[in-house]
């Protein structure tokens, strides 16, 4: 998929999930599936979920724009209920991650593997403003770390969630997050949780074992 570049004021206009600004962006249309039961952490959660479908969602529209120094994904799928509820082991929220490489290369079959990490740009609807930063070196390995460049918002309406997710493309940082910039390519993968289907962790729907391509434009020549 690709991102196209906006100006900055065009940018600032992006955390409304329904701004006109996003129709210039061509959302992709992208096929999920359910997480591997082999791939989840524990036997205790293989076998809760034996016999249970995984992946409630089946696919999500995405579309990302940047204006060189931020970048935002627009993410919008069909969900008929609304769960933004968080009580332990009883009400589970919906949510939806971004995932990028933190180190070209590092595999997302694998959730990432030691000294090649990847991260989640991570929203969840009990949490509505707020991008979690997890990263991951490989299955069960998963933390939140501390970066808070990131800014998201959702809105249901109608039996379908509109989710923004956005970062400067650049943070400081000791912890493996992704560093991006203008004219690169890098790989992309979605993750999204239905919280009606009692979906976390690592029972989701996901965009498949391999990375899709994400293109960041560069910037026009004036604005470099």
């Amino acid at each position: 998929m690709r991102a196209r570049t906006i100006s900055s004021t065009e940018f600032d206009r992006l955390m409304d999930p329904s701004a006109a600004t996003w129709k210039q962006a061509g959302a992709e249309r992208v096929k999920l599936e359910g997480s591997p039961l082999g791939m989840q952490p524990t036997a205790l959660i293989r076998a809760a979920w034996q016999d249970r479908k995984i992946g409630a969602i089946d696919r999500v529209q995405i579309a990302a724009l940047h204006d060189g120094e931020r970048l935002a994904f627009r993410l919008e799928w069909s969900d008929p209920t609304e769960n933004r509820g968080n009580a332990d082991n009883v009400d589970f929220p919906d949510g939806v991650a971004v995932l990028l490489p933190a180190v070209q290369g590092a595999p997302i079959v694998t959730m990432g593997a030691p000294g090649n990490a990847v991260n989640a740009w991570y929203w969840r609807a009990d949490d509505d403003t707020n991008v979690r930063h997890v990263v991951a070196e490989g299955i069960g390995t998963s933390r939140t770390v501390s970066v808070e460049a990131g800014l998201a918002r959702g809105a249901w309406k109608e039996g379908r969630w509109q989710v923004v997710i956005a970062r400067a493309l650049r943070v400081e940082t000791v912890d493996p997050v992704a560093q991006l910039q203008a004219g690169e390519t890098t790989g992309i993968g979605v993750a999204i949780w239905d919280g009606g289907s009692g979906e976390r962790a690592g029972i989701k729907s996901i965009s498949g074992l391999q990375w899709r391509k994400l293109s960041l434009d560069a910037l026009p020549t004036a604005r470099r």
